[in-house]
């Protein structure tokens, strides 16, 4: 017997998500190659007991370990004062991501990008503002990169800031 077609596409879906998540058979997820060794221990954990001080979901509390900005990030990059680094990856390309957790709400957090990389030489390009995310583009005459903004709801009054960036085209 032959599936029907939408099983095929679900099951292929499936399998997709799965591989894109990082997911193993196990259940854990696997840890990006590039991954910092908190990160990659974090997603490996089970997030029993959150012995890593962090709350449920991933939001950093006062115990949290705190990350340093990895050399590489641009020093003149703008990132909200308040930012706890959370995970950073070296990927391919000179590619580096910086993930954060920012206290004090999306709008203010949104209104900094706004105000603070303009005036720092970064460029805004395609970008758009949803009710609960935001991402945009930007470029410097050395620095090309895409931040991404999104409202979450395990962290109270904290939001994800992401920074990917990489070396300008020449």
């Amino acid at each position: 017997m032959r599936p029907s077609p939408s099983a095929a596409v679900l099951a292929g879906a499936a399998l997709s998500l799965a591989a894109v998540t990082g997911c193993s058979a196990s259940g854990k997820h696997a840890g990006h190659p590039g991954a910092t060794p908190h990160a990659a221990q974090r997603a490996a954990d089970p997030p029993a007991g959150h012995a890593d001080g962090a709350a449920p979901g991933g939001c950093p509390t006062a115990t949290s370990p705190r990350l340093p900005l990895p050399e590489e990030f641009p020093q003149n990059l703008p990132v909200p004062p308040n930012a706890i680094v959370t995970s950073v990856e070296h990927r391919t390309g000179g590619r580096l991501v910086v993930t954060t957790v920012v206290r004090g709400g999306f709008a203010p957090t949104l209104a900094f990008l706004h105000q603070r990389l303009p005036k720092a030489g970064y460029t805004p390009e395609e970008g758009e503002v949803e009710a609960n995310d935001a991402e945009s583009n930007f470029s410097s005459a050395t620095v090309r990169g895409r931040w991404t903004l999104r409202k979450t709801s395990d962290c109270a009054g904290g939001v994800y800031l992401t920074y990917l960036t990489s070396a300008a085209r020449r």
